[in-house]
């Protein structure tokens, strides 16, 4: 069963009457373009077929009562909020992400009421894969959907002010200093195809890239590293990258080349030059994934995602042991390159593979992982998938 029928089955049962909707939207991995979405750079994430479905039905009162599935199977109701009483600091834990959607459309204007809320999703939780964004961006589009405001209609807003209202909700309610990645990838992102965004710009492609037409797959290793953005170094990377934009006196380091990095190198400090060279190498290995992609040339991708991570390893410091381990197994098991995907700290890693290698290289990993007395991975294949939508 879906997500979205489960969801609607739940909220049947809980209430006693049918939905009035219910929207999904899917996590996403990144291809490649790590921490360069809050520098106004490039990023070429997908859609992967884990979603989490919102069901949706009015109240008489001005309440928000959200309840969800829990990996536990079992249902959990957070405390309940009254949509005029929200503000950022309460509630906190899990209600804080859909709490926070509410108020950023009220804040925006929009005239959220009561409402009751049913959420399953299958999108696994802390692996980095954005669960929390689908939840908001599912969540955004049935509040807007109830409003009469879904996309396409009179006056609705776009999908990219969409994304902005739910950066809006993780940044000032969460807490989370998040970019505009994982919003714009999980609304906007197409079927059998990758996203190449333009963050400053706001210029979106779909580039084809369906790995099985070249006997390849994407695999994705949820090292079970829980990661969180809130709890780790991601605030605290950001704020050098700005710091160091200051410094060289541009807008953000998406301004600075790849050709001017070794002069801007010398006019920064220590501590803050990694960061740089990162961020601006990462935009250029952006940039030669697409043309390549473009070309349908899938398989030569591998060294610039390898590339990648050792620049998130080395510069960006924002691995651990898990997703090197994760990312080393796989490569020497065959792979044609690897990477960590998402916020880092934990989380999963990407391989590109060849199909016909699927189960040595899986099994690579696991062996890996046993041999270090880490928890086993959970391993799976990302096909890219369609974005958010309603269902019901």
């Amino acid at each position: 069963m879906s997500v979205s029928n489960r969801a609607a089955e739940l909220f049947a049962a809980e209430h006693g009457r049918a939905p009035s909707a219910v929207w999904s939207a899917p996590g996403r991995v990144n291809l490649i373009g790590e921490h360069t979405d809050y520098n106004d750079g490039f990023v070429l994430p997908m859609a992967i077929p884990h979603r989490v479905a919102v069901a949706i039905g009015p109240r008489d009162d001005r309440k928000l009562v959200a309840t969800t599935l829990g990996d536990d199977g079992k249902l959990h109701q957070a405390e309940e909020v009254v949509v005029d009483d929200l503000a950022p600091g309460f509630p906190t834990g899990w209600a804080a992400f859909p709490a926070g959607v509410a108020w950023a459309l009220r804040e925006a204007g929009h005239a959220v009421a009561g409402l009751d809320l049913m959420i399953v999703g299958d999108v696994p939780t802390g692996a980095g894969l954005s669960s929390s964004h689908a939840l908001q961006c599912a969540l955004a589009l049935a509040l807007l959907d109830h409003l009469g405001l879904a996309p396409g209609k009179p006056d609705a807003p776009s999908l990219a002010e969409i994304a902005r209202l739910v950066q809006r909700s993780e940044n000032d309610y969460v807490g989370a200093p998040t970019g505009l990645l994982d919003q714009t990838a999980s609304l906007r992102c197409v079927e059998s195809n990758v996203l190449f965004f333009d963050v400053r710009s706001g210029e979106a492609e779909q580039v084809p890239f369906d790995p099985r037409i070249a006997d390849l797959e994407l695999l994705v290793i949820d090292t079970r590293a829980k990661h969180s953005h809130s709890e780790s170094g991601y605030g605290e990377r950001r704020k050098g990258c700005e710091r160091a934009a200051d410094l060289l006196e541009v807008k953000a380091l998406r301004d600075i080349s790849a050709e001017q990095l070794p002069t801007a190198l010398q006019e920064l400090p220590d501590e803050l030059q990694p960061l740089v060279k990162h961020v601006v190498t990462e935009n250029e290995r952006v940039l030669s994934t697409v043309e390549l992609l473009r070309s349908g040339r899938y398989s030569e991708i591998g060294p610039l995602l390898g590339a990648s991570h050792a620049s998130l390893r080395d510069d960006y410091r924002i691995s651990c042991l898990e997703l090197d381990v994760a990312v080393d197994a796989a490569v020497q098991a065959g792979a044609l390159g690897a990477r960590m995907t998402g916020g880092g700290f934990g989380g999963s890693a990407i391989a590109l593979i060849s199909t016909s290698d699927r189960e040595r290289i899986e099994s690579a990993v696991r062996a890996a992982f046993a041999e270090r007395s880490l928890p086993e991975p959970r391993v799976f294949i990302a096909i890219p998938s369609a974005g958010a939508g309603r269902d019901q």
